[in-house]
């Protein structure tokens, strides 16, 4: 079920100058450059980030306890800013984005392809919402089980007008009714929801407010998600 609409007590951390900070980068993503602006990145956009991070952890105990907001700043809730090129053609070294992943806290979860919820900082294509990303295998198995299992709240969910996206298969996956009526989210490989911010939204003093009621309205998809994977929500 959805939550009612949660406040922050706090100001709003994050500002203007995080996307000129994230525009620089794009413009200049080399490791000479990053060297000489770090003390920029961690002043306008690392530590603004895990300040927010930090001050969700209350409010975002009111949308489940299970799902947790760790400011720490390598390990918690903030991905690196580095990216692995190991297996890339993209040989950038840097990220020109800032993902926030708030995971749920068992370890059974799968981490960050478990259910949670997610912030996307981008300058043009901030986001923020909830849902289950590249699942495992088993994982993705029991989602479209419980689909299939408890099709009623599954379309009652759908007929609230949540978007759901992810990748997709072009056909019903082997072992599933082709004819169900649900089959073309049966299709589906993720399963995530989200509500776009524009730059200005994102550092207008309302935003954690804002933030909050994304992840409100992501919350139906988040509890199914975890009832189908057997995990508290």
């Amino acid at each position: 079920m959805a939550t009612k609409a949660i406040r922050f007590d706090m100001e709003n951390p994050l500002g203007p100058g995080l996307f000129r900070f994230l525009k620089d980068l794009k413009a200049h993503n080399d490791r000479a450059w990053f060297q000489a602006n770090k003390a920029r990145y961690e002043a306008e956009a690392r530590d603004p980030v895990l300040r927010l991070i930090a001050g969700c952890t209350g409010p975002l105990a009111a949308v489940s306890r299970h799902v947790e907001a760790d400011p720490r700043p390598v390990g918690g809730s903030l991905f690196r800013i580095y990216r692995d090129t190991r297996f890339s053609k993209d040989k950038t070294p840097y990220k020109t984005h800032l993902g926030v992943n708030f995971r749920h806290r068992s370890s059974a979860a799968g981490g960050v392809h478990g259910p949670g919820f997610y912030l996307h900082l981008e300058p043009g294509g901030c986001f923020a919402g909830g849902g289950l990303w590249h699942p495992e295998p088993e994982a993705l198995f029991k989602v479209r089980q419980a689909i299939c299992a408890r099709s009623s709240t599954w379309k009652t969910l759908r007929a609230s007008g949540l978007e759901i996206e992810g990748e997709a298969l072009k056909r019903v996956p082997q072992g599933f009714d082709a004819e169900h009526p649900c089959a073309e989210d049966l299709k589906f490989k993720d399963f995530y929801t989200a509500t776009a911010f524009t730059n200005a939204e994102v550092a207008a003093p309302d935003f954690p407010d804002a933030l909050m009621d994304a992840f409100r309205r992501a919350s139906p998809l988040v509890a199914f998600l975890c009832k189908a994977l057997d995990l508290p929500f």
